[in-house]
């Protein structure tokens, strides 16, 4: 059975649970949280020793046949001219479709939540590089710790060969694991659905959020089927654009799911590999990147929302500046949201908020009850973004065995 399906089947089991099953009571809600909890705890058990031993192995072969100039530049390329089309595509239909005004609320903020990027750069070199694989969160430091082994051991390859084939070793022994775990997570399914469906019921009763919810479904269509398949056309020359739209299913549900960006880095690296045959020294380098940086959809969603949250206050055409201002400042939190694997794209509309300043610092709560909701886009957006430009980076490195459709997992 085709992994898309199992999860599919996981995700109507836990939509039915909530049709079935009462989540009103405080209890049934602790219970369901603890649930969830577990699972995505599940789901990243084997993420870093993978990552880890991944990294350095595929570092120190690209290194060795002088291909990690190229490959990092291909990926940050495509990093960040996917964050700028995001952007913009936001800005546009924000701008373009005026959407119903949400009313204000009298609520004051408490704390607000930031995003400390000097705190980002500390972490990313601790006391010692052993700490880099303790944060399941922060996956920055473990790939920065694994790309200085591989390129390290690139430099001495006869003393280094022992070390490089133990690793390599680990490296297909732990995606063994992974992928084993990947299969269970449809399980897991049933527990994020769940939760996921009852939020879903609760934001859309309200009726406030509903146009901008349409409004970021239709961007994530225009997106994933229209957008990203006619750019892999041209530029890789792929007769069949809609096979990666294809190979990006799972990936799409689990992150659209679960809005985890880390959990879905699990499901990507599988399809990268057994679906799109994207060779592993690229696969293991191409999507941690994307994970970590490719935040292009939560730019969308910070930059749709800050429109929302100005023309909610203030029903006056906004200025080119103010949306020069959004769009920038909305594609550089995008870059800054590696320790955030979830929930990043509403605290960075929250920053926005504050940075903006002239009586908008609580603007983000108007959005505060649809916010599980749209950091569920935004995960759902880069999603696609991975897969299709980690096959595009593939592609232009030369590291794609071609796979029949018939045979992805």
């Amino acid at each position: 059975m085709k992994i898309w399906l199992k999860y599919l089947i996981g995700i109507v089991i836990g939509i039915i649970s909530v049709l079935i099953i009462p989540l009103d009571s405080v209890q049934s809600q602790a219970t369901l949280d603890f649930i969830v909890e577990m699972v995505l705890r599940f789901g990243r058990y084997t993420l870093l020793p993978l990552l880890f031993f991944s990294v350095a192995t595929a570092v120190f072969k690209l290194r060795d046949e002088k291909l990690i100039v190229k490959t990092g530049l291909w990926t940050f390329g495509v990093i960040i001219a996917s964050s700028l089309l995001l952007v913009t595509l936001g800005l546009l239909t924000a701008l373009l479709i005026r959407l119903p005004r949400i009313p204000i609320t009298i609520e004051k903020a408490t704390e607000i939540p930031t995003i400390d990027v000097r705190d980002l750069l500390r972490r990313l070199f601790p006391y010692t590089g052993f700490e880099a694989l303790i944060d399941g969160a922060y996956l920055l430091p473990c790939f920065v710790f694994a790309g200085l082994a591989g390129a390290g051991a690139a430099s001495d390859k006869i003393v280094s060969k022992p070390a490089v084939t133990l690793f390599d070793s680990l490296s297909k022994v732990c995606y063994i694991v992974m992928s084993l775990f990947t299969e269970f997570l449809a399980v897991g399914m049933i527990a994020l659905m769940t939760r996921w469906a009852f939020n879903f019921k609760n934001i859309i009763s309200a009726g406030v959020y509903t146009p901008l919810i349409i409004m970021l479904t239709v961007d994530l269509i225009l997106v994933a089927a229209v957008i990203y398949p006619v750019i892999l056309r041209f530029l890789c020359h792929e007769m069949h654009p809609y096979r990666i739209l294809y190979a990006s299913i799972t990936s799409f549900l689990v992150s659209f799911i679960s809005g985890d960006t880390n959990l879905t880095l699990l499901i990507n690296t599988r399809h990268g590999a057994e679906s799109l045959g994207i060779r592993r020294r690229v696969n293991a380098v191409t999507f941690p990147l994307f994970s970590i940086f490719g935040r292009g959809g939560a730019a969308l969603v910070e930059a749709v929302c800050f429109v929302l949250i100005l023309r909610s206050y203030i029903p006056l055409p906004i200025s080119a500046t103010d949306i020069l201002w959004i769009g920038s400042v909305a594609l550089l939190l995008s870059f800054a949201q590696a320790a955030l694997p979830t929930g990043g794209a509403f605290i960075a509309i929250t920053v926005m908020c504050v940075m903006y300043g002239r009586g908008f610092e609580a603007g983000y709560l108007l959005l505060k009850d649809a916010a599980p909701l749209l950091c569920c886009f935004a995960a759902g957006f880069d999603a696609f973004t991975a897969i299709f430009g980690s096959y595009i980076v593939g592609v232009k490195t030369r590291m794609v065995i071609h796979q029949e459709i018939h045979k992805f997992i």
